[in-house]
């Protein structure tokens, strides 16, 4: 028997200001051409980064994960800690080579270019380096003291690689890590992110500026001149979570349905913050709609591929085009929803149509974990029918 599945989709309509929210190599705002039109386009990855960051803000410092090459530098740290602070009070002399020792078995060498750094970013909880040190059991000091070869033998019996593989914080649960090195840390994602796109033709502009030398009374030239490029837009953004494997991912019902509600509220929250000092382009959505399905995923971003042309504005009939594009595919594809929830601001029949009425995105929140609940509920009352 399959195992079920449940697929939590967030489709978001949100216009943002002149910005430059993520930008390419040479400072242009990021594009795509979509339809036969240039679009404004901010990257996966550019928005997977923000809503982590969004997530974490809600999130204990010490069960937060970090996504970095400086893990032994980290565990190192955590080896010279007094034992009543939960290290073993080793010098930071003893402490580098042991913990050097230590993620040996997870093929965290050195760079060639930084020493202090490991070769690749590992992605971890920060809970789980702690865990690292318990494995040592009060024997630091006496393993510190070994020669190379007995240190390697000794620190080879502990689970080091079991223990970054299990107990996720709820941030790699939901963004997955990849080993290519070694498979076993690997952890399938929960959350799939697309990149934003505008439901519209964009082009980029450019804002000329100057800044004015504060001391300078000799002249009335500027002290710096330059230009930065920009576009205004109003984004078609989706995510999907799988909470079948989120759940895989965390073990725990009650965390798993926590989890899927901060993720939804993070990433409708979220903003990528290039220029944001300049621009100051952080806004809210027009639109949020929840569609649930038990079957597979479904992108609406078809609803675009002709590009809106706002003539009052381009949120109105971007979010008509997105409930007509809702009502064709359940229509043509039988590929109907088992829930849907949607929080909006802009006013059209088709959207009660096909949304249902707007409520409160609190609401909306507290709905969303009502349904994963009772999701997890049957899920494991299926599975234990099974046995």
């Amino acid at each position: 028997m399959s195992q079920p599945t449940l697929f939590v989709e967030v489709h978001v309509l949100q216009s943002l200001p002149p910005s430059n929210a993520n930008r390419d190599d040479s400072g242009t705002p990021k594009q795509a051409v979509f339809g036969g039109a240039r679009r404004a386009r901010v990257s996966s990855q550019a928005w997977k980064r923000a809503t982590r960051v969004e997530f974490a803000e809600a999130v204990e410092p010490a069960d937060r994960a970090t996504r970095t090459k400086r893990i032994a530098a980290l565990l190192a740290e955590r080896l010279t800690r007094p034992v009543t602070d939960g290290g073993t009070g080793l010098d930071i002399a003893q402490a580098e080579r042991l913990a050097a020792a230590l993620l040996e078995p997870l093929g965290i060498t050195k760079s060639s270019k930084k020493e202090e750094q490991s070769a690749y970013l590992l992605f971890f909880g920060k809970r789980q380096l702690d865990d690292i040190v318990k494995l040592l059991n009060g024997r630091a000091a006496e393993l510190a003291a070994l020669p190379d070869k007995d240190l390697k033998a000794e620190v080879g019996k502990l689970p080091v690689v079991a223990t970054l593989s299990t107990g996720h914080p709820a941030e790699v649960a939901l963004f997955g890590r990849m080993v290519a090195d070694l498979p076993t840390l690997n952890v399938d994602a929960a959350v799939q992110v697309a990149h934003a796109l505008s439901t519209h033709a964009v082009r980029t502009e450019f804002d000329y500026y100057t800044a004015v030398d504060d001391e300078n009374t000799d002249d009335h030239g500027a002290g710096m001149i330059g230009t930065v490029e920009f576009n205004s837009s109003t984004l078609y953004r989706y995510a999907v979570l799988g909470v079948h494997q989120l759940r895989d991912n965390l073990t725990s019902a009650e965390d798993t349905r926590h989890t899927a509600v901060r993720f939804v509220d993070a990433f409708t929250r979220s903003m990528p913050t290039g220029h944001q000092n300049s621009f100051a382009h952080r806004t809210l959505p027009h639109l949020v709609l929840l569609t649930l399905r038990t079957d597979q995923p479904v992108n609406l971003v078809s609803a675009y591929e002709e590009p809106v042309v706002g003539v009052t504005g381009l949120a109105n009939e971007s979010a008509v085009r997105l409930a007509d594009e809702l009502t064709s595919i359940a229509t043509t594809w039988g590929a109907r929803p088992s829930n849907i929830l949607a929080a909006y601001n802009v006013e059209a029949d088709k959207l009660t149509e096909a949304f249902g009425p707007s409520i409160a995105f609190p609401q909306l929140l507290d709905s969303l974990g009502e349904l994963v609940g009772q999701w997890l509920a049957d899920a494991e009352k299926t599975k234990a029918d099974v046995r």
